[in-house]
């Protein structure tokens, strides 16, 4: 099915060179490219659980090499190591690649299949997909763009750019620790001769079209935590709740010192001066997400998100400029005391809230966090611990930078509906190269689908019954266009 299909997709960037004989490379690896994605995420790395560190690297490390990455290093941080690779082709034009080699937490019970055992299962009206933790955030895409570069060399020729790879083990718990990755001087400097970096990702609909983000929102995770550790006024442990009468609860303290970071209404941001730096949408942001709504999309949306309405009985539209311009102050998870069946009766000695900040241009991370700390400090609760674990401020891409002419340009010649946004909603540390001293674009880029990321029963389409639809071969092939595009776009 896999070569009829890649016949029937319209071919991306007609300008790729003799691109029959790459497509038939594609397909006679593909087997040997499911395999390879079936046994990385087989391979469990989880900074959250420090699961599979340093090994991740390792594996990250000879994947690279195995691609054809010249030289491949891990470069220590103070958390977990990452991978730095660079594939010189003699070409004029560098391109820089980000990579994730970590994935989230799971819990088997929830999985139809063992998150680990990378399944190929039957997905009805899509085609044949596999499920496992991480296929599509990010390993199903990221393996995808390496039989892209396989292929290449596998038919005799030259990559069109020069590639620099980067890739973390901790974007899973915020990059803790990646902007230390490229602050090591032969990163940076092979970086700074990109002319943008780009992120591996599944970004095609159902229908067959596709997204174009300009950017993404920051992100930073941190806990909050109250108990006999931050306060002699709380108990050690969890003791009788008789207590109560005469000893004050370290979770009504720290409900109390979490209703001060919202509004009444439980979700606009309330920490003194939060909207102060925030960059409204501009009028051209708008339209672009007045042009990308599409009919009846709403319903299914709603029906995804198990919900019935957006805040405030928004419109469609209205609750998208929300989506994507809106800096949040979300609570992940509250656990205080006893949760198990039935009552027990204690009075906590701890109460910790895991939450996250969403942040918009022209927030930054360390703006956010002291901003919070001051907050708290303003109120009295100096008893409230603050530990932040993570976090990176938001990207932003002008929409006629290299990267996104290359992806406008490859879906306009090959009739490939899109639309673009003027973020991603969701998180990516774009902005480490986005921002200084690199000022470098940075965005998103691939074809294909996937679904599940975070959740249970995770996956990424290998086989499409849809020809309007990317398979993995035609996945890889869209990489191998993109880089062309790019080698083009950059000679304008």
């Amino acid at each position: 099915m896999a070569a009829a299909i890649a016949l029937a997709v319209t071919p991306l960037a007609a300008e790729t060179p003799n691109r029959q004989a790459l497509v038939t490379v594609v397909e006679s690896q593909q087997d040997a490219t499911v395999k390879a994605l079936q046994d990385w995420v087989a391979l469990p790395t989880i900074a959250a659980e420090k699961r599979g560190t340093p090994e991740g690297a390792e594996y990250m490390r000879k994947l690279a090499l195995d691609a054809g990455f010249q030289q491949a290093k891990i470069i220590p941080t103070d958390g977990v190591p990452a991978v730095f690779a660079t594939l010189d082709s003699g070409a004029k034009t560098t391109v820089g690649i980000y990579f994730m080699y970590d994935v989230k937490q799971f819990d088997p019970a929830e999985w139809n299949s063992p998150p680990l055992d990378a399944k190929l299962v039957d997905r009805p009206g899509e085609g044949s997909a596999i499920v496992g933790r991480g296929v599509v955030n990010q390993k199903g895409p990221q393996m995808a763009f390496l039989a892209a570069i396989k292929a290449i060399q596998a038919s005799g020729r030259k990559l069109p750019v020069n590639l620099v790879l980067v890739a973390e083990g901790e974007e899973e718990v915020a990059s803790t620790h990646f902007d230390q990755v490229v602050a090591v001087p032969e990163v940076q400097a092979a970086l700074s001769k990109a002319v943008g970096v780009f992120i591996p990702s599944a970004n095609q609909n159902r229908d067959g079209s596709a997204g174009i983000t300009l950017g993404a929102k920051g992100a930073v995770e941190f806990q909050l935590v109250v108990g006999g550790e931050t306060s002699d006024k709380y108990p050690k442990t969890d003791i009788h709740s008789s207590n109560h009468a005469r000893i004050e609860s370290p979770a009504w303290r720290l409900v109390k010192a979490l209703d001060t970071l919202v509004a009444d209404d439980g979700h606009t941001p309330a920490i003194d001066g939060w909207f102060e730096n925030v960059q409204p949408l501009t009028a051209r942001q708008k339209e672009l997400i007045a042009q990308s709504v599409k009919p009846d999309a709403e319903a299914g949306e709603k029906a995804l998100l198990g919900v019935g309405r957006w805040i405030n009985d928004e419109d469609y539209v209205t609750s998208l400029e929300r989506f994507f311009s809106q800096p949040t102050v979300n609570i992940q998870g509250l656990v205080a005391g006893y949760t198990g069946e039935g009552g027990k009766t204690v009075l906590p000695g701890r109460a910790e809230a895991k939450l996250e900040f969403r942040l918009v241009p022209n927030m930054t991370k360390d703006e956010a966090v002291t901003k919070l700390r001051a907050h708290l400090a303003k109120r009295g609760f100096d008893d409230v611990q603050v530990t932040v674990s993570g976090g990176y401020g938001p990207n932003e891409t002008e929409e006629d930078s290299i990267l996104i002419r290359a992806q406008k340009r490859m879906f306009d010649e090959s009739g490939v509906p899109y639309t673009i946004r003027p973020r991603n909603a969701g998180s990516w540390p774009g902005v480490v190269f986005n921002g200084p001293p690199l000022n470098l674009p940075a965005s998103q880029f691939g074809l294909g689908r996937g679904g599940g990321a975070h959740a249970p029963n995770e996956w990424f389409l290998i086989e499409s019954t849809n020809p309007k639809v990317y398979g993995l071969d035609e996945v890889t092939m869209a990489y191998v266009d993109y880089l062309y595009a790019l080698a083009e776009e950059a000679e304008r």
